[in-house]
């Protein structure tokens, strides 16, 4: 089997793994970070993005698999190929989002503060 279809493979892993949560937060309703927000990948985006982000990452990780589906001989070699591309994605968000959400949002200096009452009846 030619590297770049291993490759390829690996590729598809990697979005596949990607589409996930972004898909999961925006159906959730839940602003999330995305490569669109104010930084990218630090700001959130809201659900609607995310829903498109996610759905877009996973739409080409399965025609990706669609057009170099693993099978014949080396077929257990290439799932490893899209598993491991799933497993480098899943380790790097975690460790990404973990860090940016433990952070605390990111607020744009140029937006207005919103400011909240509190009301005791």
């Amino acid at each position: 089997m030619p590297w770049n279809v291993y490759l390829l493979q690996f590729v598809a892993g990697l979005l596949l793994a990607n589409g996930v949560p972004h898909f999961v937060q925006g159906i959730s309703g839940r602003r999330f970070q995305s490569p669109f927000a104010s930084p990218p990948g630090v700001g959130e985006s809201s659900p609607v993005v995310n829903v498109l982000w996610g759905f877009g990452n996973l739409a080409v990780g399965f025609a990706t698999l669609g057009f170099f589906e693993p099978n014949g001989s080396e077929a257990i070699v290439e799932w490893a190929a899209v598993g491991l591309g799933a497993l480098v994605a899943a380790v790097t968000l975690a460790s990404h989002f973990g860090r940016v959400r433990s952070e605390g949002p990111k607020r744009n200096p140029a937006a207005p503060i919103a400011t909240t009452r509190l009301r005791f009846a």
